[in-house]
């Protein structure tokens, strides 16, 4: 018998066409009326969310709960175990910054840590904030920014209490502990300090909650009276904060997804004129890092797809006058540069594997870190001190907790200063990691990254999740999680699928999954799928989609497309409306996104292009796999109404039994529950779906391997 014959029936959202023309074509949304009128005073206060709107989530919610019942206790087995692979007391090894040593260092069952100093060689911890504290009497708390002055007496940190990211940014006096008496109000949590420590820069939201303006705070004046130092034209481009690793420079950093433009300010004289270091040109993006009065500047500019590196005196840094350092060398992608007083360090990915090179600017000399497992993740950990010979990176695998180093650059010695605990035990033996190769509709070779427990039979009758993403040239890390094992340690084979739209293979792995080509990214999780059945490894309808934000789209257009190869879809803030989010202005990420993914106001090519794939206007009468939607209520990336629409026509037009359910946390936004324990909730929600529709929900019914 069903056990869903014995629950009520699953809410209906009612039907209230509204009708649309673009380019001539008329489009009919039946449930337009999920997106508040007043979506903007929402984000600023969840209950003004209009009656009906609110009665159909929260009937949402009580039929996943009534659902999701029978998994209560697994549910709470999953929490407790992943909870126990995390160090209850950890730490993070220390930074050193002239006098001090700071780091965050969290309690035993703290939610959120404490940012300490110590005196550099020894003495007395000091806590110059204690966040779990702050956040107490709170239903939602989640911080930015936490940055001391560069005189160790002030820190500024940013505090969003809605999940809606209008962060308020406050300011600590460090010799009394207390805060100054008044808050900086929506602000984008960037904050960047002047050298004098009296100064601050940080970005403002404007009224469609787009970080374009950028102002300088003196310490104890009114905010009022705050000065504008750049303020962004363009709709479509972001501006964000930073600082160069020599502290000479403030950088104002203006962008979308394809065209950047960068000001320096002297972070000596933080009331002098933000400088201009080349104007933008479409399609040309350009990052700075400056030492000694010359700007090292990564770029693709002139045809360098994967980047190069070039240099120019910061006193005519235009672009007549860069000068290569680093050529661009074809499929070998570089993702960043930083600089040191004798050295720079950039890290770069080949074929879906990261490295680490330094080069010696006296000698122009390179050396490369790099390790030999199959599939790995590498990254560099910027510090507070410019002149020194050492560089902190981090090194994890799928199976490999992550290990914390400080390099040598000069000597080359390498010194492990921590390994990631897991309490409850981790050996890496009994892991097996594969970065195998599946051949694309159109013959490209799509890197996919295996993890099993050695005992895992691999003869098609294990389940299998796979994950992806695809999206603005993000590289999903081959690194490890603690959570994961609470899938693999029960016979599931986890993996994850660097299709298209990623940076995995370079930028033209990235260009050929965006905007015309956007149906590579979905055809490539169908390969990818594909391949794992045709291999052996899982038995087609065997397997557990995931994606999340822009990886939510994916998981909407592959159950729309091959719904056969999946038993379940889970959808975390899922971007599965795309169409009409394109054609709405007013929303935040709208304008900056359509060098993404087109625009169909203006292009009737942009237009028909999403239209064939925004996966709730290609909802059809067909059967789908058991599907999971997971929304924030005050999400200003992927508004909560995407899911929630998406999950009504399903509901409307699907032709099958498979579980169907709309989550909506009502006091988050796109991270949902913030806090290094509250998230795992929702963790142990999906994981429970999953062996809930694999028919594997009792424990004693799961493959050996143990419960981690």
């Amino acid at each position: 018998m069903n056990p869903m014959n014995r629950l009520p029936e699953p809410p209906r959202a009612e039907r209230r066409p509204v009708k649309s023309v673009h380019h001539g074509i008329e489009r009919v949304d039946d449930y337009a009326w999920l997106r508040a009128e007043n979506w903007q005073e929402v984000l600023h206060n969840p209950d003004a969310l209009p009656a009906d709107i609110r009665a159909y989530l929260e009937a949402e919610n009580a039929w996943c709960d009534a659902v999701m019942a029978d998994t209560e206790a697994l549910q709470e087995r999953l929490f407790a175990e992943m909870k126990a692979r995390i160090r209850d007391d950890d730490e993070q090894v220390p930074q050193s910054d002239g006098p001090y040593e700071y780091r965050f260092r969290y309690m035993p069952g703290a939610q959120h840590p404490r940012y300490v100093r110590a005196p550099r060689g020894g003495g007395e911890e000091e806590v110059l904030i204690d966040l779990d504290a702050e956040a107490k009497g709170h239903d939602y708390f989640d911080w930015a920014g936490v940055r001391h002055s560069p005189d160790h007496t002030w820190l500024a940190w940013a505090v969003d209490y809605q999940g809606s990211e209008y962060y308020q940014l406050r300011i600590r006096d460090l010799k009394n502990g207390g805060d100054l008496d008044y808050v900086i109000a929506d602000t984008g949590g960037d904050v960047v300090w002047a050298e004098d420590g009296k100064h601050l820069f940080y970005t403002r939201l404007d009224e469609n909650h787009r970080p374009r303006f950028v102002y300088r705070h003196a310490l104890g004046t009114d905010p009022a009276g705050d000065v504008l130092v750049y303020e962004e034209p363009d709709a479509g481009f972001f501006v964000h904060l930073d600082k160069t690793s020599s502290r000479n420079f403030v950088l104002v950093h203006a962008g979308d997804h394809e065209t950047t433009e960068v000001r320096l300010i002297d972070a000596k004289k933080p009331s002098a004129e933000a400088v201009l270091v080349a104007p933008r040109e479409k399609g040309v993006e350009y990052f700075i890092d400056e030492a000694f009065g010359t700007l090292y500047i990564r770029t693709n500019a002139e045809g360098a797809e994967d980047y190069k590196i070039a240099i120019a005196p910061v006193a005519t840094p235009g672009r007549e006058h860069w000068r290569d350092i680093v050529g661009y060398a074809p499929g070998v992608l570089i993702l960043g540069h930083w600089l040191f007083s004798r050295h720079m360090v950039r890290l770069q990915r080949e074929n879906a594997l990261p490295a680490i090179v330094i080069t010696d600017l006296d000698t122009g000399r390179e050396h490369e870190i790099a390790f030999s497992e199959q599939a790995y993740e590498l990254g560099v950990v910027p510090g507070f001190e410019f002149d020194t010979t050492t560089l902190r990176f981090t090194y994890s695998s799928p199976s490999t907790p992550r290990r914390t180093y400080d390099y040598d650059m000069a000597t080359r010695e390498r010194i492990l200063r921590k390994e990631q605990e897991v309490p409850s035990g981790h050996n890496t033996e009994d892991y097996v990691v594969r970065r195998i190769f599946a051949r694309a509709h159109d013959g490209e070779e799509i890197p996919v990254t295996l993890l099993w427990h050695r005992d895992t039979p691999l003869d098609g009758s294990a389940p299998l999740w796979l994950y992806g993403y695809g999206a603005y040239g993000h590289a999903v890390p081959a690194g490890f999680s603690t959570a994961r094992f609470s899938l693999v340690n029960r016979g599931v084979i986890y993996a994850i699928a660097h299709v298209r739209g990623g940076r995995e293979k370079g930028q033209r792995w990235y260009l050929t999954g965006k905007r015309e080509h956007k149906i590579n990214t979905f055809r490539d999780f169908i390969s990818v799928a594909e391949h794992l059945v045709e291999e052996g490894y899982v038995k087609a309808g065997n397997i557990i989609a995931h994606g999340g934000s822009a990886g939510g789209m994916l998981m909407g257009a592959v159950a729309n497309m091959a719904p056969e190869f999946f038993a379940g879809i889970v959808a975390e803030v899922p971007f599965v409306d795309v169409l009409s989010t394109m054609l709405d202005a007013s929303l935040p990420l709208t304008p900056p996104e359509w060098p993404e993914w087109g625009n169909p106001i203006e292009s009737k090519k942009d237009y028909l292009n999403i239209a064939s794939y925004s996966p709730y206007d290609n909802v059809k009468a067909q059967a789908y796999p058991a599907i999971l939607a997971v929304a924030g209520l005050t999400d200003p990336r992927v508004t909560y109404w995407e899911p929630a629409k998406w999950v009504a026509r399903l509901r409307a037009l699907k032709r099958d039994d498979n579980i169907l359910l709309l989550k909506t946390h009502m006091q988050a936004g796109h991270g949902g529950l913030p806090g290094r324990y509250a998230h795992l909730k929702d963790v142990a929600l999906t994981y429970a779906f999953a062996f809930k529709v694999w028919g594997l929900a009792q424990d004693k019914t799961m493959p050996a391997g143990g419960n981690g």
